[in-house]
């Protein structure tokens, strides 16, 4: 992912972003100016896009939606060790709790509430490996583009 031709893509995923950008999303103005943005990045088609409320409501008529899950505390040891080293005082355990507080303010926002769209793929992996996980989203997107061909 670049920004301004810097690659922000490990950035992206650092606790301070992450809690932020669950925090401001919540300000209904500023949610829906982001999806309008994020409209105009897809506006061609073919592109692949991750995002809390993609599905449901930035792109509601997507070919192939997949609600990727994970347990929580799978979702917050993964998160842990992409980090890399731990810096200062972030452990497992409080990434686990910023993830949990960050899903209950997602699923009750007003504006576009965390939620799996009702056409989505729910691909739970919490017991796979990256190369399953993979595998099995490549595997949805294959059955689904066959399916639209043959419609």
């Amino acid at each position: 992912m670049l920004l301004d031709g810097m690659d922000v893509s490990r950035r992206v995923r650092d606790t301070d972003v992450t809690v932020g950008a669950s925090r401001i999303s919540v300000h209904p103005r500023l949610r829906s100016w982001m999806v309008d943005q994020q409209r105009l990045m897809g506006v061609g088609g073919g592109v692949v896009m991750e995002g809390r409320d993609i599905g449901t409501v930035v792109f509601p008529a997507a070919d192939v939606k997949i609600f990727l899950d994970a347990a929580p505390e799978v979702r917050g040891n993964r998160r842990y060790k992409q980090g890399g080293p731990p810096q200062g005082q972030i452990t497992e355990e409080a990434i686990l709790l910023e993830l949990k507080e960050r899903d209950e303010r997602d699923r009750n926002r007003t504006e576009s509430p965390l939620r799996p769209a009702t056409d989505a793929v729910i691909l739970d992996s919490t017991g796979m490996t990256l190369e399953e996980v993979l595998t099995a989203a490549e595997d949805i997107v294959r059955s689904h583009l066959q399916l639209a061909k043959l419609h």
